[in-house]
């Protein structure tokens, strides 16, 4: 029987022809060129955590347990295996006394799976995980393998390290990454709930004021959850053991997961819910290392559409989406979340060029909501949007081409190391054409 393959989500299932779990660049450079030469294209999955179908294929599927570890540390910098989950990475940094800069919330990710799709954290000035690499090993299309880094003299050498940091697994296997890391150190959070016409009030000053800002917004209500991270001297505490199970497992899951349930049963319920759950919100303050701060438990499961638009627009973008609820009669349980980012130069992140705020939409797994996402799409495009490739979206090539200057630059690199399509899927046929 075919192994079958499921993202974390269950939206998006694969059927390979075959499955194989390399555990060297060596053993994925000769199944590239073995499934090359039988005319079979060739897919590296990550854990699972993209809502698109970007990891699919019915040819080989490459699995990346068996690729994991540090490989070296050094001057600054991480060499570590492509199938590294990010948590099994941070807790090895912290033991050598160093963090990454920064960090998105799932740690449940392999770091070239999280790096092929752009995942970020929230940032004024580190951003995400793109911007952090030093280098890249990539297993190219004819199965030979080719090293680029930052410092590559060689322009051609220079534009594949930009392409290829998020490159969706199109122009090659990501089976190494050099990452650059820093001195461990403590972030001080801020848990504290505002009222979104406060917050829309005094966007850009908070902004401005704070190293890390994510908020939360729930539909139907005036209320947000506004999570402001600072590094801070220490000492860790101000959250205890309990406190922080009671938080983060407790109210962010069992009893978040069980008002989805009802919600999920009764959709009238749900505005109701909401004002419950932004009326019991409360402030909380408490100081741990960053990538304890950075990381969020997610247990109830769901959909997600997620947007990239110029900062500017953020206020903009939240009243729309607030308005676009209310006139198309939409229950939305989950909150609307933000985050920012600093311009990134990865040709395909969605922080290209640009200061980026992040919306990212949320509906609960067992009830989808596709009038949503389709309103709220239409909005984020009118607003210059670009969609975060792991996440749900009806883009295509035409649009996307509009939108990342070097969108060409990509698509011609892309024909001259893959013109076979070794690496492609139906996807990748759909966002780069």
């Amino acid at each position: 029987m075919r192994e079958v393959f499921r993202n974390w989500a269950g939206n998006q299932v694969a059927h390979p022809a075959e499955v194989q779990t390399p555990a060297s660049t060596d053993e994925v450079a000769k199944a590239v060129a073995r499934a090359a030469a039988a005319g079979r294209r060739v897919r590296m999955a990550g854990s699972g955590h993209s809502f698109t179908g970007v990891a699919l294929t019915d040819g080989l599927l490459l699995r990346p347990d068996a690729l994991t570890g540090v490989r070296e540390v050094g001057d600054g910098r991480v060499r570590v295996a492509a199938g590294t989950p990010l948590h099994v990475l941070n807790a090895e940094l912290h033991r050598r006394g160093l963090a990454l800069a920064n960090l998105g919330d799932i740690t449940a990710q392999t770091i070239a799976g999280a790096l092929q799709t752009g995942t970020h954290g929230t940032g004024r000035d580190v951003g995400g995980l793109a911007d952090q690499v030093a280098g890249l090993e990539l297993v190219l299309a004819d199965g030979t393998v080719t090293r680029v880094g930052e410092d590559e003299a060689d322009p051609k050498r220079r534009d594949l390290f930009d392409a290829a940091r998020v490159g969706l697994g199109a122009l090659g296997v990501v089976t190494e990454v050099t990452l650059k890391v820093v001195p461990s150190f403590l972030l001080r959070a801020v848990r504290r709930p505002m009222r979104l016409t406060a917050l829309l009030g005094r966007l850009d000053e908070i902004l401005a004021a704070n190293e890390h800002v994510d908020f939360f917004w729930f539909p139907h209500t005036d209320a947000c959850l506004v999570k402001l991270n600072n590094r801070g001297d220490g000492p860790i505490g101000g959250r205890g053991p309990l406190r922080r199970w009671f938080d983060d497992e407790f109210l962010e899951n069992t009893v978040f997961g069980a008002l989805c349930e009802i919600g999920a049963r009764v959709p009238a319920a749900i505005p109701a819910i909401n004002r419950l759950s932004g009326a019991a919100l409360s402030a909380v303050e408490f100081t741990d290392v960053s990538y304890r701060v950075f990381a969020t438990v997610r247990r109830v499961r769901f959909l997600e559409m997620e947007y990239a638009i110029p900062v500017e627009h953020l206020g903009t973008a939240l009243r729309g989406v607030r308005d676009l609820i209310d006139r198309e009669r939409l229950r939305i349980s989950f909150p609307v979340e933000v985050r920012v980012s600093p311009p990134s130069d990865a040709w395909l992140s969605p922080a290209y060029g640009r200061a980026t705020a992040y919306l990212a939409f949320h509906v609960f797994h067992r009830t989808p909501e596709p009038r949503y996402f389709e309103a709220a799409e239409r909005l984020m495009v009118r607003l210059d949007g670009r969609p975060h490739w792991g996440k749900l979206h009806t883009r295509d090539a035409a649009y996307l081409a509009a939108v990342y200057p070097r969108f060409g630059d990509f698509v011609a690199l892309r024909d001259r190391l893959d013109p076979n399509r070794v690496f492609g899927n139906a996807y990748l046929d759909t966002v780069l054409g």
